[in-house]
């Protein structure tokens, strides 16, 4: 039995293992993966408070490090149910089953990728999903933005801003991110867009990424974008459902849950990029680790 289960093992979930760990509860940490969830990605960051630099897998290990000092137990599994109780029961798919007072979802998101040939191989090689965190690394280079939505045209602003030259390739016959959004990209001089454009592979050489071959889905002409780095913006895939009959989902399947983190069902709580939010960031995500590992730990102490 375990003062605390956290599903998920990425930057929210081991912060809020290292709150509860360090308000003397017992925690288990349950991870289908890797720890360190989307940051690993990032081979650089450089806007997390106190790291003038790291890359995102050593700021993964840091965090592990400290939350096995405070005497975490993990297990590489994935979580299939939740039974709800005065006692909660986690399933996984192995067949194990943890009982726990009080439970954190800290499942994450994925970012939805193309499906392409080589494109997994790619991704934090060439292919990355965050302006913020990755733009410098393609200052006064060319890059491709893959995407036409509002997330798209945003992080296609901040590029523009450091690259040499950004490509927008949007696979509709239109860009369906806001009327302004486009205003402000398109006008750029550094800018190039096209739309209808389906992505047919991403082109290497000697190992590194070199370009995008997209055709046009009207007239069926091929064309190679030559560039430095790829951008993706096609989506996030939040993997919630196994969990909706505890907490709320919205629209597109994110915890409906403000910064306090609870849920309708007592002792369920929820953090980081799974849940509803405007701005998914690292800082964001091991904040609400803090809020939700507080959270557990008032309603354990309340009983």
């Amino acid at each position: 039995m375990y003062d605390v289960i956290v599903v998920g093992g990425g930057a929210a979930g081991m912060t809020a293992a290292l709150y509860a760990l360090r308000n003397g509860k017992s925690v288990l940490i349950l991870e289908k993966e890797g720890f360190g969830g989307q940051i690993t990605h990032s081979p650089k960051v450089e806007n997390f408070p106190g790291f003038l630099s790291a890359s995102g897998n050593e700021i993964a290990d840091k965090l592990f490090e400290q939350i096995v000092a405070q005497g975490v137990e993990f297990e590489i599994d994935t979580v299939t149910s939740v039974i709800d109780g005065e006692v909660k029961t986690v399933k996984t798919e192995y067949g194990s089953s943890y009982e726990g007072k009080t439970v954190i979802l800290a499942t994450g998101v994925k970012h939805r990728v193309l499906g392409l040939d080589g494109e997994e191989d790619l991704i934090g090689e060439g292919i990355s999903f965050c302006a913020v965190c990755d733009g410098d690394f393609y200052a006064g280079k060319d890059v491709v933005m893959i995407g036409g939505g509002n997330s798209a045209l945003q992080e296609a602003i901040l590029l523009s801003e450091k690259c040499h030259k950004v490509t927008v390739l949007q696979d509709l016959p239109f860009f369906t991110g806001e009327a302004r959004l486009q205003d402000v990209l398109f006008s750029k001089e550094n800018v190039e867009k096209h739309a209808n454009q389906q992505i047919l592979s991403f082109e290497t050489k000697d190992g590194k990424l070199c370009g995008v071959r997209a055709k046009d889905k009207a007239s069926g002409e091929e064309t190679l974008y030559p560039c430095d780095g790829v951008f993706e913006a096609v989506g996030l895939i939040p993997e919630n459902d196994a969990f909706k009959g505890l907490a709320d989902l919205n629209d597109w399947g994110y915890f409906d849950s403000d910064e306090r983190c609870l849920t309708k069902t007592p002792g369920i709580f929820v953090a980081g990029d799974c849940r509803s939010k405007t701005i998914r960031q690292l800082t964001t995500a091991v904040a609400d680790g803090a809020c939700a590992a507080l959270a557990a730990c008032r309603y354990l102490n309340e009983r």
